[in-house]
């Protein structure tokens, strides 16, 4: 038997495979199980694909496979079944060139003679141009709308994305992929890649339908109404019927509107027209369905909605990607620079990849608002990638196949079910053993032993379950809160961390500009208010504002980045751009003109000898274009801009960016000697800083020679201009909503995109670093010149102690004496963690022990890519927090998808990819999600209490009747299941959210001592008074075995009727003669004075424990709040009483239950008293002492935490090491660098990632 294979390894999606081919001895002998099981086998082996696979088929290579089965790797270990289909293909490759090879069938220009292709003839085609090639068969499966081919060279499954599997740097996507390819490449392609379609297929009705009713739950219901009508009892199969119907058809109606909805979201704009480049320079309209990785598309200049991704390889598009990222901000993009262009080595010559230059990648779904292009050269782009491999493919398949919520409370419950099965079980064999043993029929005993099993396992638990889900969504849609997921409003309930994003969530979306700080003579001058006057129109640094950002006009409308928009209105200029018909004419690219307004500019004197020209030219004012413009790249944290002042010859370079990385682009005698302290002081303040930079360019550069100079030529030897200094208030809501959490005992984590300090500088104003708490940077290094990775740690904001100067390292011995001296005291202190995304992936690959540590007490993670908030919401949760994250879907996407409560406070349409999207654009919404989420999870639990309470009260009623051979009437079970039950469950799930937060949680799981220990009490209640009840009646004076003459005045008033004592209210002589002719005998002996008792005490208990498990405070409103609740009980317990004192016979007949003595009814009433009374105390006292007498056996022993988060906390907490104190580094030790002597065996391997060292600083 081979090995399993991997495939996806290290992916999301990773998976193992295995091979099967059929087998005829197992298919016939599963054959014979189908026939012989009445068809139960098949549905056990549609329900376990895994089972139905290794039941049926003989295990064979992956290779020879004609079925595959896959299992995820991850903690689901879900299972998936493909089958292996084989195409014929003439290479094996999408990307093997076979033009090159081809006969005289193919013009030299990659066309066929054979005029137009018709629609339906690709494969002909192909088959007829390659003619001569032995066709390959190529075998593959489709799993979640991805295809994976067998590849010999792996010897594995593996996926064609796009372009990006060849590896190509950027000068081979110019050089080799900007051409375009023949249509015969293109067809090949197509039979690997297939229609470039995001195709969303909504199933038929009658598939839904199917998949639907085969659901284990259904097909138990279906069984029970076949088993209840064999026993007659029609009304009730028909009541469950309807009931099935119902839920069926409801649960249809809402998967197929998300289906629906889905796909008209995808199929909006999928399919456009498009104009192809071939491999001749000819240029063909085509459907976008027909693009393959590798056509070049010609973008037009009025835009269009993307149909791929692609890559630009000509020209400049301003696209609005709000898809994808949540903001509707326009972004540049320009084209893919080509290193090798100018001149250049190939050092610069970097693989593409379209996540490191998405800056140049156009995104399918995204919108191209409009172009910029040269004079005869198109704005061109290479189809990277299509289907179902592009970035708006990946996020539809993300919610097309989401991974399962993994909560404990849902797999508590499965497990609680198969308790009720054991428990039915017992009833089972009890009902046959009776039976037998009274000699009942075959028939009968078959029928009621099953019946015990459908009345353990109630039918509408998972009804039950879902209303309180269902009143939760409904309530946070009232206050604002849109739910995609509602299994996930349960798992909010849990949450204790939420990691918020800064800029916009926590603070102000936009930036106010606070003041400028310029530099002369390499030394700040006082900080300016801003920079509208007079004296610095013709200024650089105001030059800088007004040309570095990447501004456009859309519509007559300035648009861009929010920063860049508060920027250039701080200058006053004015941005002109040149039309389509002006660019037209020109040879070369028009700039962008940016110039102030005429009231800033001096009144030009005109001197005697000044001719008129140059009057004139003056007259114009001062303007300058921008040449060219390197857009804003968060990996390089920075942008620059070429321009040309109006009647200068030499051209200028401005840059914009973070203040470290301008201040290294600049030559050091430009820089001050206190940027350091001035920058620092600022960040302190929680101001968010950029710094301006400038540099002449040598006169040499021409306009086209600047179009193709590289960037790194551009920025280097600037000259500092100074720092502008922007505002991000703090919303009004942040500081109050966080102190709410952390009073809830919720923690909480800033995970931004923002400078360090910044950040730090903001959590303290919000409160979410409290004044007195320490704060310590993580700066971690990558390994360097065979050096070690290591971790310097400092304190933040300790101004006694900084200097400002670099520390030097050295080797130093720490004493533990020297530490236990300072350990009450650092016990005492509470200290926070900071690190910025760099550090955080040095750590995650060098120190992945540390790791776990450093996010126990992370606070503040600055400057993290999209990728890193995904894998800081993963490392938190393998520590077992519960995490929830609030963004404002910019850059959130990933996050927001992998927690287990994510927040969208945007409404565009990324929030598709977040379980919750809030209307109202603050942080107030994650303490009513949490409150909502834990009214959820306690209604949850006190539903599935009162069912489970209910099956085993009706289970011991059955069994005890059984023992009589009697059992509940048709009417009773409608009365209890429809009129009690039903009610009770929808109305007991209304109750709202607590007011507040507590710091309490409530538990995760049904298995959960208090909660074990509250059902198992209440069940043994119920069954010592319906015993009591049952065995007592039987010993009554006036007790005989039930007959309809029983109810008649006749010998048994006589005798056991005083006048002030009848219990029967049979007045007329008609009445009595009714009855007496009425002497068919009761086939199911269901009126009998025990049937009678034991139905008004079940009756009185599922009250009681309704009652008793409906809780309020502190996570739900008190019960008596919840009015339908309070009506619906109240209305039941009067009718219940009403029917108990006062008899009606018409009642009497249709409930089955027959006449008893007064002073019996009484004595019910007391029984049902003192059993309320004794539920309540039992309830009540575990609610008060229960945590504490379940856990006192495990006292004697230390308790070890469940949670990996709280077992750290207490490794930490005498850890003398931990944690660091400043100026101290941590080191990564090395591998051993030999192999142990002769005869030794090896020491035991341990990671580089899993050994470092201390060493201080002085």
């Amino acid at each position: 038997m081979e090995d399993l294979k991997i495939i996806n390894k290290g992916l999301e999606d990773e998976m193992e495979i295995g091979g099967y081919r059929p087998c005829r001895w197992k298919l016939a002998l599963v054959g014979v199980g189908v026939v012989c099981s009445g068809g139960f086998l098949l549905l056990l082996l549609y329900w376990m694909p895994e089972w139905g696979v290794k039941a049926t088929c003989s295990r064979t290579t992956v290779k020879e496979a004609d079925m595959v089965l896959l299992r995820s790797t991850d903690e689901f270990k879900r299972w998936f079944l493909a089958k292996v289909r084989v195409m014929l293909a003439p290479g094996r490759n999408p990307f093997d060139n076979l033009d090159s090879q081809t006969t005289s069938t193919a013009t030299a220009n990659g066309h066929t003679p054979h005029g137009p292709r018709t629609p339906d003839s690709p494969s002909q085609e192909i088959r007829h141009m390659y003619a001569e090639y032995q066709p390959m068969q190529i075998r593959y499966f489709t799993l979640h709308s991805t295809k994976y081919y067998w590849s010999d060279t792996a010897q594995n499954f593996v996926v064609f994305t796009g372009l990006e599997d060849l590896e190509v740097t950027c000068s081979t996507v110019h050089s080799k992929h900007s051409t375009g390819l023949s249509r015969n490449q293109q067809e090949y392609r197509r039979l690997f890649f297939g229609v470039n379609e995001i195709a969303v297929k909504v199933p038929s009705v009658f598939k839904l339908l199917i998949k639907e009713v085969l659901n284990p739950f259904y097909i138990f219901q279906l069984f029970s109404v076949i088993l209840w009508s064999a026993d007659e009892y029609y009304y009730y199969a028909a009541a469950i019927v309807f009931m099935s119907v119902v839920s069926i058809a409801t649960s249809l109606y809402t998967i197929k509107k998300q289906y629906v909805m889905l796909h008209d979201m995808v199929a909006a704009h999928s399919i456009v027209r498009v104009s192809v480049i071939r491999a001749n320079n000819e240029i063909e309209e085509a459907m976008s369905t027909d693009l393959v990785p590798g056509d070049v598309m010609v973008i037009p200049s009025n835009g269009t909605i993307m149909p791929c991704d692609a890559v630009l390889v000509s020209g400049t598009c301003i696209v609005n990607e709000s898809m994808l990222t949540g903001e509707s901000v326009p972004v540049t993009k320009t084209n893919l620079p080509n290193p090798r262009q100018g001149g250049r080595g190939s050092d610069s010559d970097t693989v593409y990849c379209t996540e490191e230059h998405k800056r140049h990648t156009l995104f399918c779904g995204t919108n191209v608002i409009q172009t910029r292009f040269y004079s005869g050269e198109l704005v061109k782009a290479v189809v990277v990638r299509t289907g179902f491999s592009t970035a708006k493919g990946q996020l539809v398949r993300s919610i097309l196949y989401p991974k399962p919520t993994d909560f404990k409370l849902y797999r508590d419950a499965y497990l609680f079910l198969l308790c009720l099965v054991a428990v039915a079980g017992i009833g089972f064999i009890y009902s046959i053993a009776l039976s037998i043993i009274n000699k009942v029929p075959a028939k009968t005993i078959i029928i009621e032993s099953l019946d015990i099993i459908t009345i353990t396992v109630p039918p509408a638990l998972p009804a039950a379950m879902t209303a309180g889900i269902v009143y939760a969504q409904r309530r946070l849609k009232h206050i604002g809160i849109f739910c995609i997921s509602p299994q996930r409003i349960n798992i909010c309930g849990q949450l204790n961390l939420v990691c918020f994003d800064k800029t916009g969530t926590l603070t102000e979306d936009g930036l106010d500009l606070w003041g400028i700080q310029r530099v002369e003579n390499k030394s700040f001058l006082l900080s300016e208010e801003n920079a509208y006057r007079e004296s610095l129109v013709k200024s650089q640094f105001v030059a800088c504002m007004a040309t570095c950002h990447s501004l456009t006009k859309i519509e007559g409308q300035l648009s861009g980045d929010p920063l860049d928009l508060k920027m250039f209105e701080a200058t006053g200029w004015i941005l002109e751009e040149a039309t389509e018909e002006e660019t037209s004419l020109h040879n070369r690219i028009m700039p962008t003109v940016v110039r102030p307004p005429k009231q800033l500019l001096p009144e030009p004197t005109v001197s005697s000898q000044q001719d008129m020209e140059l009057y004139e030219l003056s007259q114009s004012g001062y303007e300058i274009g921008i040449v060219r413009q390197f857009p804003f790249s968060s990996a390089l944290q920075r942008m620059s801009v070429v321009t040309r002042t109006l009647g200068e010859k030499r051209m200028e370079a401005f840059l914009k960016g973070a203040p470290e990385v301008v201040a290294s682009l600049c030559k050091k005698d430009t820089v001050p000697e206190d940027f350091a302290e001035v920058l620092e002081d600022y960040t302190k303040q929680g101001f968010r800083v950029i710094a301006l930079a400038h540099r002449r360019l040598e006169s040499k550069l021409t306009w086209h020679k600047v179009q193709n100079v590289s960037r790194d030529h551009i920025e280097a030897n600037m000259e500092f201009l100074g720092l502008i200094i922007m505002q991000n208030k703090l919303k009004p809501e942040t500081p109050g909503v966080l102190e709410d959490l952390r009073r809830a005992n919720i923690r909480t984590v800033m995970v931004t995109g923002d400078n360090m300090l910044t950040a730090i500088s903001v959590a303290r104003d919000c409160g979410m670093i409290p004044p007195e708490d320490r704060v310590i940077i993580a700066d971690a290094l990558p390994p360097k010149d065979g050096q070690a990775a290591k971790i310097n740690w400092r304190y933040a904001d300790n101004p006694t102690k900084s200097s400002g100067k670099a520390t030097r390292l050295e080797e130093v011995e720490i004493s533990l004496e020297d530490v236990s001296q300072g350990e009450e005291a650092r016990q005492s202190e509470r200290y926070h963690f900071a690190m910025s995304g760099k550090a955080f992936a040095v750590i995650t690959e060098h120190f992945q022990d540390l790791l776990q540590k450093l996010v126990l007490h992370g606070t503040v993670f600055a400057r993290m890519a999209p990728d890193q908030k995904t894998q800081l919401v993963e490392v938190l949760q393998s520590v077992d927090y519960f995490v929830g994250m609030c963004g404002d879907g910019a850059n959130d996407c990933g996050a927001l998808k992998r927690a287990h409560g994510g927040i969208s406070l945007s409404e565009l349409e990324a929030s598709v990819a977040s379980p919750f999207t809030s209307r109202t654009p603050n942080i107030s919404c994650v303490p009513n999600l949490i409150r909502e989420g834990r009214a959820a999870l306690i209604t949850s639990f006190c539903v599935f209490k009162f069912m489970a309470l209910y099956s085993i009260i009706q289970y011991i009623s059955v069994t005890l009747l059984y023992s009589i051979l009697s059992n509940l009437g048709d009417f009773q079970f409608l009365f209890i299941d429809i009129a009690i039950i039903l009610l009770i469950v929808f109305t007991m799930s209304l109750n709202p959210a607590w007011k507040e937060l507590v710091p309490r949680r409530p538990p995760s799981g049904l298995i959960s001592g208090p909660l074990l220990f509250s059902v198992l009490t209440q069940i043994l209640v119920c069954l010592g008074f319906q015993t009591m009840a049952f065995l007592w009646v039987r010993k009554q004076s006036w007790w005989e075995p039930w007959t309809p003459l029983s109810d008649t005045r006749g010998d048994f008033n006589q005798t056991f009727c005083l006048s002030s004592q009848c219990a029967c209210n049979l007045s007329s002589s008609s009445n009595i003669s009714l009855e007496l002719n009425e002497t068919e005998l009761d086939d199911h002996y269901i009126k009998n004075y025990e049937n009678t008792t034991l139905f008004y005490v079940s009756s009185f208990q599922y009250l009681i424990v309704a009652i008793v498990f409906s809780k309020g405070k502190p996570f739900r409103q008190p019960s008596y709040k919840n009015w339908p609740f309070v009506l619906s009980a109240c209305s039941l317990y009067a009718f219940l009483f009403f029917i108990l004192f006062y008899p009606i016979s018409a009642i009497d007949d249709f409930l089955e239950i027959v006449c008893v003595p007064f002073q019996w009814r009484l004595t019910i009433l007391l029984i049902v008293f003192v059993n309320a009374v004794v539920c309540i105390l039992v309830e009540g006292s575990i609610d008060l002492w229960g945590c504490g007498c379940v856990s006192w056996p495990c006292c004697r022993q230390k308790r070890v935490p469940k949670a990996r988060y709280m077992h750290l906390a207490q490794e930490l907490s005498v850890d003398p090491d931990w944690p660091p104190k400043p100026k101290t580094t941590t080191e990564a030790k090395p591998p051993p660098p030999s192999a142990p002597p002769a005869g030794q065996p090896p020491p035991p391997t341990r990671p580089e990632n899993g050994s470092y060292r201390i060493i201080a600083a002085s």
